[in-house]
């Protein structure tokens, strides 16, 4: 079948990157000090994951969203995608907004796995990022202690990505997890109730049946964009951290997360709903938002 056309993400301006990550499409609106918006990573992610944060900051500020590799009109050929590619392209992004905007800290806004991305660029690039907003984070449930090893060590299940990526079954397997019904099902989950986003349901379902959608979330699988030393890199983060997370769904653990009480520059902050908070409650979200960034 030929793939449905995949409508743009934002209502906003797209610009293609060419860097270390390879070509990525940023998309950018509004006028003011810049926020760059990262989306997570899943089997059907996109920048529309960003959707409610972004309008609402693009209205006094200049926002900037990425469709990250391997995603929405991003390059999503068939090569290595692992944390240093992500990472990457974190950083493409931050080098083209200081390009545009001038090289003043900026304030970053990541979702989900892609806190972890952010995460490490904040350590090893300080003086790039202002404030750090990490929703849902991966990385502070209760397995977390033990996420401590060498520098950039994953943790990929050996096999699994040699096994999911067979030529013989690897797009017949992703077909039948990117399926209406299971993109469906896993949203449901996410939210913690049958009351997803249609809008999200429809363009997770659209983006996920491009060519090449599959390559990125096999890798996403085989647990290689996980990182294994996270909790030392969190401990790092000198910048000011919030971490707004849900209650309800799949992504509610956030009881490895004890030891940021004793840190002045984290905040957690619970929102009744799942694991997209800026869908469910956008006006009481982008208030907290503001206040972080000290714009109340």
């Amino acid at each position: 079948m030929r793939p449905p056309p995949l409508p743009d993400p934002l209502d906003a301006e797209r610009r293609d990157l060419n860097g270390r990550a390879g070509r990525i499409a940023l998309w950018r609106a509004g006028r003011g000090a810049p926020v760059l918006l990262v989306h997570s990573i899943n089997a059907a992610a996109s920048a529309y994951e960003v959707r409610p944060a972004f309008e609402a900051i693009a209205r006094t500020r200049r926002a900037f969203a990425p469709d990250l590799p391997g995603f929405g009109f991003s390059e999503r050929g068939d090569r290595r995608y692992d944390v240093a590619l992500y990472v990457a392209a974190v950083e493409d992004a931050l080098d083209a907004i200081a390009e545009e905007c001038g090289d003043a800290p900026v304030d970053v806004f990541a979702l989900s796995l892609s806190s972890e991305f952010a995460a490490r660029v904040a350590t090893t690039r300080p003086a790039r990022i202002r404030t750090l907003t990490m929703v849902t984070p991966t990385g502070l449930d209760r397995r977390s202690a033990s996420l401590r090893a060498p520098p950039g060590t994953d943790r990929e299940v050996p096999g699994v990505h040699r096994f999911v990526s067979q030529r013989l079954w690897s797009q017949a397997l992703f077909d039948g997890l990117t399926s209406r019904a299971s993109v469906r099902y896993f949203l449901q989950r996410t939210w913690g109730s049958k009351q997803i986003d249609e809008g999200l349901w429809n363009y997770s379902w659209t983006t996920a049946h491009q060519p090449g959608a599959r390559f990125a979330p096999l890798a996403f699988l085989s647990g290689r964009l996980f990182s294994k030393d996270i909790r030392d890199v969190y401990e790092r983060l000198a910048v000011p951290v919030w971490v707004p997370h849900g209650t309800r769904g799949d992504f509610k653990d956030f009881s490895g997360a004890d030891w940021t009480a004793s840190r002045r520059n984290w905040r957690l902050q619970p929102f009744e709903s799942g694991a997209l908070p800026h869908f469910e409650h956008p006006a009481a979200f982008e208030a907290s938002f503001r206040a972080f960034l000290g714009e109340d």
